[in-house]
């Protein structure tokens, strides 16, 4: 199998890597909603409440390469930045996130190259996510490249947050003001607080919709049981009138 990084220089091999790059993400993309389709089926439960996508711009591409020391090449390019094609899956809860990891993870056709858990070790500036980099064999009419893909997992408060730290230093151009950073940081904690008591919430309303469907099942039961009980007592009430006939 090939990688991006095979490809020479020039207009025509940036227009193929950026190809195989939006083609990595329609693959993962799809493998994606199949997931959410079939955890749907199976548990009456979607995981997931959205799914983002982009490829990185030229611009941005170049930005992060000389910030690394990196000279703007193709090569680099493909070798060394390693989120130009990402997904962001958000979901509900942070629970969600561990199962997404973990069903895919468990694809034969991906291969997980690394992980980094930033809910259990956030940065310091607060930032939580579950990040994934992963490749994918992209099918061509005469070889196979295999692609790379970062995968962004996140719970809507943490998407929330990550969106306005992002504007926020977009606007200071890295630099914001410590009392500002400060305040981010806090915010973090409120929004890790909210993950927690909104989990605690849902896993309390499953539990009780569990103990609600078990009652009712005993109900039915002792109902059946009952209906069984009068029907034997009428069948022999019926059998000592006959006998007295």
């Amino acid at each position: 199998m090939q990688t991006p990084g095979n490809f020479n220089e020039g207009i025509d091999s940036w227009k193929t890597v950026i190809f195989l790059y939006n083609s990595a993400l329609k693959e993962v993309g799809t493998k994606l909603e199949i997931l959410n389709d079939e955890f749907l089926h199976v548990h009456q439960y979607n995981p997931i409440e959205y799914i983002k996508s982009r490829i990185k711009s030229p611009e941005s591409i170049v930005k992060k390469l000389r910030r690394n020391g990196y000279e703007s090449t193709i090569s680099n390019m493909v070798n060394y930045v390693n989120d130009i094609a990402g997904l962001r899956i958000v979901c509900s809860f942070t629970s969600d996130i561990y199962q997404m990891a973990d069903m895919i993870g468990k694809q034969n056709d991906l291969t997980v190259l690394w992980v980094k858990d930033y809910i259990k070790h956030p940065k310091d500036s607060g930032y939580k996510s579950y990040h994934m980099l992963v490749t994918v064999p992209i099918f061509l009419s005469d070889r196979v490249v295999d692609t790379k893909v970062e995968i962004q997992i996140r719970t809507i408060a943490m998407d929330f947050w990550a969106s306005l730290e992002h504007k926020i230093y977009y606007k200071f151009e890295g630099n914001a003001p410590e009392y500002i950073s400060r305040d981010l940081r806090e915010c973090a904690g409120i929004v890790s607080m909210l993950d927690a008591k909104m989990l605690s919430l849902n896993e309390a309303i499953v539990e009780a919709k569990a103990q609600a469907e078990e009652r009712e099942e005993e109900k039915k039961e002792e109902q059946e049981q009952m209906q069984e009980r009068m029907k034997v007592s009428s069948d022999e009430s019926f059998e000592i009138e006959e006998d007295g006939l």
